[in-house]
């Protein structure tokens, strides 16, 4: 016969109680089923576990399998609960890779509401651009990404969460603030430009030469919008990078409307997501669906 978890919480629990009749109530059993589980334990130790058929005392086994299985059940108890919480995304762990310029105004949604039904959860987000968000997922370091999936494999589950317009960005006080919109590309070729890596997703052949003239090339978004802020000259953005609060940058738009920068969502395609990164996978989707109706 086997040790049945149900047998050695039968007995620890007559033992703690004292009798059948407490015990059986406990357990919503009937103190005969209790007593012949009890008995069935006893015949395969090959001895008894009480000094006496009224079960208040323990004999020298019983003590010692008191002992033993009661520190087993809370770590069984404690097992089960721990694998429950990690299937409804109470607990666990979720790494998301993500470009800068989605980050700020896509993200804190996101976390903020995911956090708030799983508090317990840790998510571990880092910034990189759209090759480094891809090479992560290829490798398996993070459990989802969201950047402008070009370049993506079989291997790479790629969806498209919503599209924003790229503009074009100039301080406050810049002459182009002022100028009649929309604007067009030709009109950037009056002010110093400074090209940015974003650039690139705008097929437009005089925007692109504009590009290739220019003597500055920033990659990061802080030190690029620092630059125009401070009047070193002017760029293109998609529209959610720049903070409808700063006050002293433009978002100017363009007449090609076509100039929009695409954002999705991957995964590896063969993998599945943990509970809990099903569930930030779910809020991304949540919070992008209604950001797109406002883009």
């Amino acid at each position: 016969m086997v040790i049945k978890t149900e047998m050695l919480r039968c007995f620890v629990t007559v033992a703690r109680n004292g009798n059948l009749a407490d015990a059986a109530d406990k357990l919503g059993r009937t103190p005969s089923a209790v007593s012949m589980m009890l008995k069935q334990l006893e015949t395969h130790l090959g001895t008894p576990l009480f000094e006496t058929e009224r079960k208040s005392k323990l004999t020298a086994l019983g003590v010692f399998a008191f002992d033993e299985a009661s520190r087993e059940l809370d770590h069984f108890e404690r097992t089960v609960a721990a694998i429950e919480y990690y299937a409804h995304a109470k607990s666990g762990f979720v790494r998301i890779a993500v470009v800068p310029t989605v980050a700020g105004a896509f993200l804190p949604a996101v976390v903020q509401g995911f956090l708030r039904d799983h508090p317990d959860v840790h998510v571990d987000i880092r910034d990189m651009d759209s090759v480094a968000v891809l090479r992560e997922i290829e490798r398996d370091r993070v459990d989802l990404g969201i950047a402008t999936g070009t370049g993506t494999n079989a291997d790479i589950e790629c969806e498209e969460l919503f599209s924003d317009a790229f503009g074009i960005i100039c301080g406050a006080g810049h002459p182009l603030a002022k100028a009649e919109l929309p604007l067009s590309w030709s009109d950037l070729t009056a002010w110093p430009f400074i090209a940015n890596g974003l650039c690139a997703q705008i097929p437009d052949d005089g925007l692109q030469r504009i590009i290739e003239d220019s003597k500055l090339m920033v990659r990061n978004t802080t030190s690029l919008l620092a630059l125009v802020r401070a009047g070193v000259g002017v760029t293109v953005l998609p529209r959610l990078v720049v903070d409808k609060t700063q006050s002293n940058i433009r978002f100017l738009p363009v007449a090609d409307t076509t100039a929009r920068r695409r954002i999705d969502i991957m995964r590896q395609a063969h993998t599945q997501l943990s509970p809990a990164a099903q569930k930030f996978e779910s809020k991304i989707r949540d919070v992008a669906s209604k950001l797109a109706g406002r883009i």
